[in-house]
C-alpha cells in the first residue's frame, strides 16, 4: 500500500478516470496497540482494493474527520461536521469540475455521521461504502467471531485489517488489550470514556493477518453492487 498515490498529472490526463474513490479516516485514539491513523489506515486499504480492480481513480485520503467522542484521549484531533461536509463538497465539486462526475466516499470512521447526507444530497453522484451491514457480512465472511456492536474499536475487525495491511504500526500487547464495551446507548451524548479505560472497545485478541485479509477480500467483493449506481 503506497503511503500516497503516485500519479502525476500526465497519467490522470491520459487515463480521464470517470470515478474517483476518496478515502475519508480520522486521526483519533485507538487504545494502546493501534495508531492514531488506524482509520486512515484502513479507509485507504478498502480504497485501494476497490480502485486497483476497476481503475478508479484513488486520491489521497482525509486525514482528520469527527472525533469527538474520543477527544478524552490525547491525540485525537476532529473537525466539525460542517467543515468535513464543505471539505467533501468541495472536494466533489473540483472533480466534477474537471470531468469526474462520479465520487466514492470509502469512511474508515464510523463518527462520520455527516457523509450519509453528503451522498444524499450528491443525486446519485456518490456512493458511501462499506455500510454498517457491509462491515457486518465482511466480519461473517472473514471468520471474525465478534459482531459491530461487541467489536466497535480497535478490536479484533480494525487490528486484523491492520496486521496485514500493514503490521508494522500494531504494537505488541494486543493480546491483552481486549475491553468489552457493554451497552454503548450513551455514546454519542457522553463519547467513549465512560466505557472504557483504555480505549479499546473489542477483542484484538482474536485479531489475525488472515482474517484482515478474508475482510478486505470480503469487502472488495460486496463493493461490486455499487457499480450500476456509478455507470460503470
Amino acid at each position: 500500500m503506497h503511503p500516497l498515490p503516485p500519479e502525476t498529472t500526465d497519467d490522470i490526463r491520459d487515463r480521464a478516470p470517470a470515478v474517483a474513490v476518496l478515502p475519508v479516516g480520522s486521526l483519533e485514539q485507538h487504545g494502546p496497540h493501534l495508531p492514531l491513523t488506524t482509520d486512515t489506515l484502513i479507509a485507504c486499504a478498502v480504497a485501494e482494493e476497490i480502485s486497483r480492480a476497476h481503475g478508479f481513480w484513488l486520491l489521497p485520503p482525509v486525514t482528520v474527520s469527527c472525533s469527538h467522542e474520543h477527544a478524552a484521549w490525547p491525540g485525537t484531533v476532529s473537525v466539525s461536521a460542517t467543515t468535513l461536509i464543505a471539505v467533501v463538497s468541495d472536494i466533489a465539486a473540483s472533480l466534477r469540475a474537471s470531468g469526474v462526475g462520479r465520487l466514492v466516499l470509502v469512511n474508515g470512521h464510523g463518527g462520520n455521521h455527516v457523509l450519509a447526507n453528503v451522498v444524499q444530497s450528491a443525486g446519485g453522484a456518490m456512493v458511501l461504502f462499506p455500510s454498517y451491514g457491509e462491515w457486518a457480512a465482511a466480519r461473517v465472511a472473514a471468520g471474525v467471531g465478534t459482531t459491530n456492536d461487541e467489536d466497535m474499536h480497535a478490536g479484533e475487525l480494525e487490528t486484523s485489517i491492520l496486521l496485514h495491511a500493514c503490521p508494522e504500526v500494531v504494537r505488541p500487547g494486543y493480546a491483552d488489550a481486549d475491553s468489552a464495551p457493554g451497552d454503548l446507548r450513551h455514546l454519542l451524548s457522553l463519547g467513549l470514556a465512560p466505557y472504557t479505560e483504555s480505549g479499546v472497545a473489542g477483542h484484538p485478541s482474536r485479531a489475525s493477518a488472515g482474517k484482515g485479509r478474508a475482510a478486505l477480500a470480503a469487502l472488495a467483493e460486496s463493493f461490486r453492487a455499487h457499480l450500476p449506481v456509478l455507470g460503470v
